[in-house]
């Protein structure tokens, strides 16, 4: 094929190269959306767990050790590169302290506390509520939600609202559903904290730092439950859960989350967050037998609909030539 020299070449070039460009900046979003998606799955599985040990785990004890088997599975891949940013870990540390109450101290013990009550698929239900504070976050951050990412927060959050108020199991709330709401809270504040993560920190020094971090803080309360509630026996019906969520939900899912809030941001992670409800109740419904109403699927249709559409990315006008 002849390359064609003349002077109008130039513009075709650079067409080009624009499609090129916005083409390669589609990939980071849809890498992103997929993390989203694979943390959100992997982590409702968790909601399944608080629930199967809440008469054999007492809430903090099942909290401080998902946290010490995440750091026993993170430090092998993270802990060089730990030492080498101690310095910038001493700069950060007001930082890297709130993440990790945040996200790990409070966030799974909560969730763990409303598991002792509150079944799992309506523990799923509330915590959904969360990518609201994400989408707050990132607003009063100053960015910029967008009509498309605003209509698809709002379809899913009337899902959601829906779904707490008329497709729940019929069990009264209670305490469980104050938990949850305090859950809700603490993960959305923690996802639009990350996206003011400062850029000198990698991934994986934020991972291990806080995990250890939010495992010295629940020390205390772990030794209290200790001491007034006792152990728990080591069998596989304790042991395995455990690691699930230490090395799924808390390893891998934490991993992906951050990775794709760096991507797409805390609010259209969110939007993907919503996903959460309808997975727990699936997995409820498998693994525990929780029942699931017409209305549940009504309201998870609106979920999936408005994840969808926020999510999307919105066309790219065509450039016209002159």
């Amino acid at each position: 094929m002849e390359v064609d020299t003349e002077p109008h070449a130039g513009p075709s070039v650079s067409v080009r190269t624009l499609s090129v460009a916005r083409t390669g900046l589609r990939t980071p979003a849809l890498v992103g959306l997929v993390l989203a998606v694979v943390a959100t799955v992997v982590w409702s599985g968790s909601f399944v767990t608080s629930r199967a040990l809440h008469d054999t785990v007492p809430p903090v004890q099942h909290a401080f050790w998902r946290w010490i088997i995440a750091i026993v599975a993170v430090a092998p891949f993270a802990a060089r590169a730990t030492w080498r940013q101690r310095h910038v870990i001493r700069r950060h540390f007001g930082f890297l302290s709130l993440a990790a109450f945040l996200g790990v101290a409070v966030y799974n013990t909560l969730v763990n506390l409303a598991g002792t009550t509150t079944p799992a698929g309506t523990m799923g239900m509330i915590m959904a509520a969360s990518p609201v504070v994400m989408a707050v976050g990132e607003r009063l951050g100053g960015t910029r939600l967008g009509a498309r990412r605003v209509t698809g927060l709002a379809v899913a959050c009337a899902g959601v609202l829906l779904l707490t108020a008329g497709g729940g199991s019929g069990t009264s709330l209670g305490a469980g559903a104050l938990w949850m709401a305090g859950a809700a809270v603490s993960f959305g504040s923690y996802s639009a904290l990350l996206r003011r993560r400062p850029a000198e920190l990698k991934g994986s020094v934020v991972l291990l730092t806080t995990f250890v971090l939010g495992a010295l803080m629940l020390a205390p309360v772990y030794a209290l439950s200790l001491a007034t509630q006792g152990g728990f026996s080591a069998t596989p019906g304790t042991v395995g859960p455990l690691l699930y969520v230490g090395i799924c939900s808390s390893a891998l899912a934490f991993f992906a989350w951050n990775r794709a809030i760096t991507l797409i941001g805390a609010a259209r992670a969110g939007l993907v967050y919503y996903l959460q409800p309808v997975c727990v109740t699936l997995l409820a419904g498998l693994l525990l037998t929780e029942t699931t109403g017409p209305l549940q699927w009504l309201c998870m249709s609106l979920i999936l609909g408005g994840v969808a559409f926020g999510s999307a990315t919105s066309p790219t006008p065509r450039r016209t030539r002159t």
